[in-house]
C-alpha cells in the first residue's frame, strides 16, 4: 500500500502498476526529475488534484494487482 507521505519515485519502484494512476490522470510525476526529493501527496496536490482520492485509487489497483 503507499501514503500521501511516501516518496514518489520509492512507490513507483516498489508497485510500478501506479504508474497508471499518474497515466489516466495526466500526471508526468514518474519522469519528473523532482519525483526523487517530492512525496505522493506533495506532488499530486501541486497539480491542483486531490491527493487522497488518487492514494485510494492506487492502493485499490495495487490490491487488485497483488489478488490475480
Amino acid at each position: 500500500m503507499v501514503t500521501k507521505e511516501m516518496n514518489i519515485l520509492e512507490a513507483v519502484q516498489k508497485h510500478p502498476v501506479i504508474s497508471n494512476v499518474f497515466k489516466r490522470h495526466g500526471l508526468g510525476c514518474v519522469g519528473c526529475m523532482v519525483a526523487a526529493g517530492e512525496t505522493l501527496g506533495e506532488g499530486i496536490t501541486a497539480h491542483g488534484l486531490n491527493a487522497d482520492a488518487l492514494i485510494e485509487e492506487m492502493n485499490q489497483l495495487i490490491k487488485e494487482t497483488e489478488a490475480k
